[in-house]
C-alpha cells in the first residue's frame, strides 16, 4: 500500500479517534467538576505532568529504534526487525524499572510541592499519586511493540485501540463518579479499564506478529547497537529539556500559586489540547511515510513534500488559533461553564502564540525524526528548557499567571529560529530564507484575520449563547479559509494539496524543477 494511501487510513481513523475522545473527555470533565471540587481537578493535572516528567526515563529510546527499523520494514528483513524489537523490548523493561524507583523516590516530596491541597490528606495525595504512577509503570511493557505497527505505517491500529479504551474509560468513570462521588474509585476504575487494555493489546500485537516471540534472534552488530546509541544520547538532551519547558508549568503554578489554578488553565488547556491532537493526527500519520520517503527517494522530492506539509500545517494551526482567540474564552464561560473559571486574555494570548510555534514546529521535529536528525540541535532543548524554567520561575513572581507562559513562549520561539536551519541545511543543502519568508507571510495573513474579526465578535457575542456561538464560527471559518485561500491559491503548495483531495497526484519533481 502508497505512501499515500496509509497515511489516508492513520488520518481517518485518527480524526474519528480524537472526535470521539474530545466529546468523551468533555463529558468526563464536566461531570468531574460537577461531583468533585477544584483541588481535585488540579490534583489530577499535577500528577498527570508529574508523570510526564517521569517518562523522561525513556530518554527517546523510542525514536531512535522507530527511526532504525524504517529501512527494515521497507525491505520486509523480518531478521533485523527482530533484532530490533529485542533491544527495544530489553530497553524498555529497564525503563520500567528506572520510572518505578525514581517515582517512588518524589513520595516523600509529594506535600511539601502541594502547598495548599483544599483539605486533601496528605494520605490521599500520596495514594492517588502511587496509582498514577502504575498507569505509567505498566504502559511500557506493551508500547515497545506499537514501534512496529507505526514503522509500517499502520498507526491506526493503535488509534483504534485507544479509541475503544478512551470510550470504555470514561463510561465506567463518569458511572463511578455519580454513583459514588470518590476520586480515589475514579482513578482505580481508569486502572482497571486501562490494565485490561494492555493485556489484549498485547496478545494481538503477539498474533499480529508472532515472529516477536521468536527465541532465535541474532544480535544486532556493534556498529547498529552504536548507531542506536548514538542517536539515543542526543535524544536524551531533546526528552530533558522538552519536559524542563513543557511538564514544568503546573509545578510552577503549584507552588508558587495554588493548585485550584492548575484547574483553571487545565479548562482551556484540555480544549487546545484537543485541537492540538485533532490537527496533529494528519502530521502523526505521515512519520512513518517520511520515514519511507527520506530512505528511498531524492532530496527534491523530499523537499517538495515538506513544504506541502509545512504549508498545510501553518493554515490549519492559523486557523485553530484565530478561532480559540476569538470563540475559547465564550466557550468556557459562557457555553461550558461560567465566569469563575474564566483566565485572563493575556495568558490566553501567551498561550495562543505558544500553541501556533508549537504548530510550526511540527513538520520540522517530524522530519527531523524521520530522517534520523538528532545529534546537530541536542543542546538546543536544554537551553530551552533551562530559559523557561529561569522565565517562568521569576515571571509568575512579578507578573502572576501570565509568567510562566512567557517563559513558556520565548523557549519555545528559539526552536523556530533554529531547527528550520538545521533542516534545511542537513536535509535539503538548502538555506532556511524561504521558510522565513512564508512564515512572515502566514503570520501577518493571522494578525489581519485577527484584527478584522475582533469588531465583528464584539457585535455577536455581544451575548453569549449557542446561537450566537455557533453563527460566530462559521463567520471565522469562512473569513479566514476565503483570506488564506485568495492569497495562497496559487502557490505549488496549494496546488498539490487541491490536486490530492480531488484524487490526482502530479508528478510533483521532474529533474531539475525547484520548489
Amino acid at each position: 500500500m502508497g505512501r499515500v494511501r496509509q497515511a489516508g487510513k492513520n488520518i481517518f481513523f485518527g480524526y474519528i479517534s480524537n472526535f470521539i475522545i474530545m466529546i468523551m473527555g468533555l463529558i468526563q470533565r464536566t461531570v468531574f467538576i460537577m461531583v468533585l471540587d477544584r483541588a481535585l481537578l488540579g490534583v489530577n493535572s499535577l500528577y498527570t505532568d508529574i508523570l510526564s516528567m517521569l517518562s523522561l526515563a525513556e530518554l527517546g529510546i523510542g525514536s531512535a529504534l522507530n527511526y532504525s527499523l524504517y529501512k527494515p520494514v521497507a525491505r520486509n528483513d523480518i531478521e533485523k526487525i527482530k533484532s530490533y524489537m529485542r533491544l527495544y523490548k530489553k530497553a524498555y523493561l529497564a525503563i520500567a524499572g528506572v520510572i518505578t524507583v525514581i517515582g517512588l523516590g518524589m513520595v516523600p516530596f509529594l506535600p511539601y510541592l502541594i502547598k495548599d491541597s483544599g483539605g486533601i490528606s496528605e494520605t490521599d495525595l500520596i495514594l492517588y499519586y502511587l496509582i498514577f504512577l502504575f498507569n505509567t509503570v505498566s504502559t511500557y511493557f506493551v508500547s515497545y511493540k506499537y514501534s512496529l505497527v507505526n514503522a509500517q505505517q499502520r498507526n491506526y491500529i493503535q488509534t483504534n485501540i485507544t479509541t475503544v479504551t478512551k470510550i470504555v474509560t470514561v463510561l465506567v468513570q463518569i458511572v463511578m463518579l455519580l454513583a459514588t462521588k470518590n476520586f480515589l474509585l475514579f482513578l482505580l476504575s481508569q486502572s482497571a479499564v486501562e490494565l485490561t487494555q494492555k493485556i489484549f493489546a498485547n496478545r494481538y500485537l503477539n498474533k499480529l506478529y508472532p515472529y516477536l516471540q521468536d527465541k532465535d534472534v541474532h544480535k544486532l552488530d556493534k556498529k547498529e547497537t552504536a548507531v542506536v546509541a548514538d542517536k539515543t544520547k542526543a535524544l536524551m538532551f531533546h526528552k530533558i529539556g522538552d519536559v524542563a519547558r513543557l511538564s514544568t508549568d503546573s509545578i510552577i503554578i503549584t507552588y508558587f500559586m495554588n493548585v485550584d489554578w492548575v484547574g483553571v488553565v487545565g479548562n482551556y488547556m484540555q480544549i487546545i489540547t484537543y485541537a492540538t491532537n485533532y490537527i496533529s493526527v494528519i502530521f502523526n500519520s505521515v512519520i512513518s511515510g517520511f520515514g519511507n520517503l527520506v530512505a528511498t527517494e531524492s532530496k527534491e522530492k523530499q523537499y517538495a513534500m515538506f513544504r506541502v506539509y509545512r504549508f498545510f500545517a501553518c493554515w490549519l494551526y492559523g486557523f485553530a488559533a484565530v478561532g480559540f482567540w476569538l470563540l475559547l474564552t465564550p466557550l468556557v464561560t459562557g457555553i461550558w461553564l461560567d465566569d469563575s473559571w474564566k483566565l485572563g486574555q493575556g495568558v490566553l494570548a501567551l498561550i495562543l502564540v505558544d500553541f501556533y510555534f508549537k504548530g510550526g514546529r511540527v513538520v520540522l521535529v517530524n522530519f527531523k525524526i524521520a530522517a534520523g536528525i538528532f545529534e546537530q540541535d541536542k543542546y538546543l532543548s536544554l537551553i530551552q528548557g533551562a530559559v523557561n524554567l529561569v522565565l517562568s520561575v521569576v515571571g509568575i513572581q512579578y507578573i502572576g499567571l501570565a509568567g510562566v507562559y512567557v517563559g513558556t513562549v520565548v523557549s519555545g520561539v528559539m526552536a523556530n529560529l533554529i531547527q528550520p536551519v538545521i533542516v534545511y541545511r542537513d536535509c535539503f543543502g538548502r538555506s532556511a530564507w524561504s521558510y522565513f519568508l512564508d512564515s512572515l507571510k502566514y503570520i501577518g495573513t493571522i494578525i489581519g484575520v485577527v484584527v478584522l474579526m475582533v469588531p465583528v465578535k464584539s457585535v455577536i457575542l455581544s451575548q453569549v449563547n449557542i446561537r450566537t456561538f455557533i453563527f460566530m464560527g462559521l463567520i471565522v471559518s469562512v473569513v479566514y479559509n476565503v483570506v488564506f485561500l485568495l492569497l495562497f491559491h496559487r502557490t505549488k503548495e496549494f496546488g498539490y494539496l487541491w490536486t490530492l483531495v480531488s484524487g490526482k497526484l502530479p508528478f510533483l519533481c521532474k529533474p531539475g524543477r525547484k520548489n
